[in-house]
């Protein structure tokens, strides 16, 4: 039996096989951080820590003994929880297509812009430290002048290349900057983001989560994201009405080249 308890849930093959289609559609493009960061696993719900092959010293336990203990980085584990009715996952198994599961798109929003910020701007609480405060170079301010962006993710590659760090990039672009860049069509036709993406020379992602902007190196060996228990949808309780079910996963990040990536603040 796993851990998730999905074989104790209300819900057939056919329903499962839909509530796992719309989790994975409405994930897939919020995940901006696996899209620029080195992913490894999943190593499965019992992985607890990643090895920082590092260790800080202790007390001598008696004479002549010296002794150490080595540091990890415990995971961390998210969990996002909604309901579905009942009604809808009969008409699931009836052939329904259109399926309200609005409940389980909000989840998905929701768990993604939580991976992303710890990510990107970190989680104190968790022992994660963010690429952008992480960061050494100099912040750019974004600012709200589109004309403007594609100088300052200029800037930003350029001192990525002055410290030696190689492309391709990437760039994470907040929820706000991205919606400004697709409604700016430069002088002569030229769309912004086509722009930006031929001066970045790798990825440009939206990513719910980020504030501004961020510009990362995409040579990898840099940011490194261990998750555990991917993404996955598990079962809670049940009631005549409605089924609870939650997304889950748990993972570790780390910012090993602290030097390889830019912030652009709003």
């Amino acid at each position: 039996m796993s851990h998730l308890l999905r074989e104790h849930a209300p819900i057939t093959e056919a329903g499962w096989s839909q509530i796992d289609d719309e989790a994975r559609e409405r994930l897939t493009p919020a995940l901006a951080a696996r899209k620029l960061v080195d992913f490894a696993g999943p190593r499965g719900w019992e992985h607890s820590a990643t090895n920082l092959g590092r260790t800080r010293a202790l007390a001598d336990p008696a004479e002549g003994v010296t002794a150490a203990q080595r540091i990890v980085l415990a995971v961390v584990e998210l969990r996002a929880p909604f309901s579905l009715a009942r009604d809808e996952l009969r008409d699931a198994d009836r052939g329904a297509q259109d399926l309200d599961l609005a409940a389980l798109d909000e989840a998905a929003h929701r768990i993604a812009t939580a991976e992303n910020t710890a990510v990107f701007h970190g989680w104190e609480a968790a022992g994660i430290t963010g690429i952008a405060e992480a960061s050494t170079q100099d912040a750019i301010a974004l600012g709200d002048d589109c004309a403007l962006y594609p100088r300052h993710v200029a800037h930003a590659v350029e001192a990525l290349l002055r410290a030696g760090i190689d492309g391709p990039y990437g760039l994470a672009l907040g929820p706000e900057a991205y919606t400004r860049v697709l409604e700016t069509t430069e002088h002569g036709g030229y769309p912004l983001l086509d722009h930006l993406r031929k001066i970045i020379g790798g990825p440009l992602v939206w990513a719910p989560g980020v504030r501004g902007a961020v510009v990362v190196s995409q040579r990898g060996g840099d940011f490194l994201l261990e998750v555990g228990e991917d993404l996955s949808i598990g079962y809670d309780a049940h009631d005549a009405d409605a089924v609870d079910l939650y997304l889950a996963e748990s993972f570790t990040f780390r910012v090993v080249t602290s030097e390889a990536a830019v912030a652009l603040t709003p």
